[in-house]
């Protein structure tokens, strides 16, 4: 297969690193680097040392930058958009009349579009991936790669298994033939909306979960954080049209759990830095990297109260972010809710 990946991100390399390597295939994978010099410096060096340092990057890997995206496509059996969610419309609009199957890797949600005294609709608080895709390119065939993931263990060659979601039969088989080797398996799922709703609020709940144990408040309080957390993604995404088993998979419990607890967590290092009385501001420079529960905790929020659909834990970020709540009084105000029944 032919494979390009668009965005030379930490996770587009390293899904590029995995394609090249996939000793059960023989891909020519390309990576295009929007940013010219870092792509000058991928070729000479053979390593992504802005966001994967110390990596060598497979000898067959082209790194190209400067090519018309949309022209380019042509020649292609697969397309990966690496681009973060803020620069996902961007990147679609360039793709123009493509007719190869394209697949994104970004999870959240797109940032509220309401303006001054603009009534909240489903359209102006945010869309998902696939819907700002149906309104920008309705043209495409495309779907999303996800799954509980960290960039640096896959372009190891770490165990790692992902979900690959399409409403498109043949953009499920091109993720899978692409990316399915002997240390990255891949699931196919035709619950789109399933698997980008636990994309997005998993990195709201990991922020939640580094500030419960950045408060030391035990693995009790972690248990149910995280157990309360999935009911709530589920709440949401039902809401939303997906099917219940999707959260009980790699992008529901799975994502869930690594982005909760794993130390490579950005998401989980914010909730730790705002428990040490470290400023948003502060704790977002320190990542150097995109943290995006940050960018789309206000935005799932507003879409679920649009929905009617009560979601807690995410208000409470959302309170937190603001800084309309101190990390303490973020926990008070959970543990003082109502009384109310576990499965509603």
């Amino acid at each position: 297969m032919n494979i390009l990946v668009l965005g030379a991100g930490a996770w587009g390399t390293a899904l590029a690193v995995s394609a090249s390597a996939n000793s059960r295939q023989a891909h020519q994978v390309t990576l295009w680097a929007r940013d010219a010099a870092q792509a000058r410096a991928m070729r000479a060096d053979h390593v992504n040392a802005r966001y994967l340092p110390g990596l060598r990057l497979p000898k067959d890997l082209r790194v190209v930058d400067g090519v018309d995206v949309a022209s380019f496509c042509a020649g292609q059996d697969l397309v990966i958009l690496g681009a973060p969610m803020a620069g996902l419309r961007g990147l679609l609009q360039e793709l123009g009349d493509c007719r190869v199957p394209v697949a994104w890797i970004c999870k959240g949600l797109e940032r509220s579009r309401i303006d001054a005294g603009e009534t909240e609709s489903a359209q102006s608080v945010g869309l998902m991936a696939h819907e700002v895709q149906a309104e920008v390119a309705p043209q495409l065939q495309s779907g999303v790669l996800s799954g509980p993931s960290f960039a640096q263990e896959v372009a190891l060659g770490q165990p790692t298994a992902l979900v690959a979601a399409s409403a498109h039969a043949l953009v499920r088989e091109r993720l899978v033939q692409a990316f399915h080797s002997p240390r990255l398996r891949v699931y196919e799922n035709d619950d789109l909306v399933g698997v980008e709703v636990g994309g997005a609020v998993k990195n709201i709940l990991a922020i939640a979960t580094g500030l419960c144990d950045g408060l030391n408040l035990g693995l009790n309080a972690r248990a149910a954080l995280i157990t309360r957390g999935l009911a709530e993604m589920m709440r949401f995404g039902l809401a939303l049209g997906a099917r219940a088993e999707t959260f009980m998979g790699l992008s529901g419990l799975g994502d869930l759990v690594l982005t909760a607890t794993g130390d490579l967590s950005r998401n989980r290092k914010v909730g730790l830095l705002l428990a040490q009385g470290k400023t948003l501001d502060e704790a977002v420079t320190s990542l150097g990297h995109v943290a995006e529960g940050v960018y789309c905790a206000r935005t799932v929020a507003q879409r679920a109260r649009h929905l009617g659909v009560d979601m807690p834990i995410t208000e409470a970020v959302v309170a937190l972010l603001d800084g309309e709540m101190q990390p303490q009084q973020a926990v008070q105000a959970l543990m003082e809710r109502e009384p109310s029944s576990e499965i509603r």
